[in-house]
């Protein structure tokens, strides 16, 4: 049975709990769930929607290149939005960033996030050579 290796990078926020920022196993990259935090950790100069969703998938995108993924190895992203009235709006932006990746994916509309947060987004990618 393989080691499960543990995936850092400085172009997305370091864990600020007992969490790695991803995990590699068997082949698979399993991605922590993002919020909308600068990787500096400094605020968002755009903190609307829009640009916490724009942050939120920018660091689950840094961690999935360093975990040595790219976005057409997506298998299956999760995000949980504040208010189901959101929803387009994530959706709008989501495919903005994401273009013709379309991975599995669920929105769960919440009450609330961590720290007042709008969304947050996590991840699972194959990567190359499985």
């Amino acid at each position: 049975m393989a080691d499960v290796v543990k995936v850092r990078t400085d172009a997305a926020p370091a864990p600020a709990g007992h969490y790695a920022q991803a995990t590699i196993a068997g082949g698979t990259l399993y991605i922590s769930g993002q919020l909308p935090i600068r990787a500096d950790g400094a605020a968002l100069p755009d903190d609307s929607f829009d640009g916490q969703v724009r942050q939120a998938i920018g660091n689950m995108l840094a961690i999935l290149a360093a975990g040595g993924g790219t976005p057409a190895r997506l298998a299956r992203v999760t995000a949980y939005i504040v208010g189901v009235e959101n929803w387009p709006r994530f959706n709008a932006v989501y495919a903005a960033m994401l273009g013709d990746v379309r991975p599995a994916r669920t929105v769960v509309p919440v009450g609330e996030l961590h720290h007042g947060y709008l969304v947050e987004i996590d991840a699972v990618a194959i990567l190359p050579g499985d």
